[in-house]
């Protein structure tokens, strides 16, 4: 019983910190990578898709993004809907290939963009914690229908506690890394 809700609550917490791997991951930094692109999404043929599905999304140096687009009329709509993106980026269309130039981040940028990371940083923090409630809660009742006895609730207790800690420390490691990515110059 107490293994049952350990395991299920580590592996939400497990995607709690994966969760917020993907959203660091959106965070630009000064340096080009394709992922940057992911969640730009585009109008194909009525729908909407990710840039990635409708075109070659690679890297020409380690600050340009090169777009290429397998039908000849998306280049314009791809070309669009980057521009028009939250990324504050400014493709520029060189007839087959879009050229995603990134711009060197303002010192007044890196110290919003580190205010944007802490946010969600902490966003997952409140995750894990919330996890830990439960898996508490469920002890609780578990205690209260007499599967468990007190003394496996306590044990229990401290099993999701050295889990919540471990999985804040892995959240609080990654903040770091991306905040010291944010301020390199």
């Amino acid at each position: 019983m107490i293994s049952e809700i350990k395991k299920t609550t580590e592996q939400k917490m497990n995607k709690s910190v994966e969760a917020l791997k993907l959203d660091l991951a959106k965070v630009r930094t000064g340096r080009a990578h394709t992922g940057l692109l992911d969640h730009v999404m585009v109008e194909y043929y009525g729908s909407m898709v990710p840039v990635n599905q409708v075109a070659n999304v690679t890297l020409i140096d380690s600050r340009t993004i090169g777009v290429q687009a397998w039908e000849k009329p998306m280049l314009a709509k791809v070309e669009k809907a980057i521009r028009d993106s939250d990324l504050g980026l400014n493709p520029a269309n060189m007839g087959e290939i879009i050229r995603v130039p990134m711009p060197a981040l303002t010192e007044e940028r890196r110290r919003d963009l580190t205010k944007v990371v802490r946010t969600e940083g902490e966003s997952a923090k409140i995750a894990v914690r919330n996890l830990r409630r439960d898996a508490n809660q469920q002890l609780k009742d578990a205690v209260k229908e007499k599967l468990i006895s007190e003394d496996d609730e306590r044990r229990g207790e401290d099993e999701i506690q050295k889990l919540t800690d471990r999985h804040v420390g892995e959240i609080d490691k990654l903040l770091a890394q991306k905040e010291q990515e944010l301020m390199q110059i």
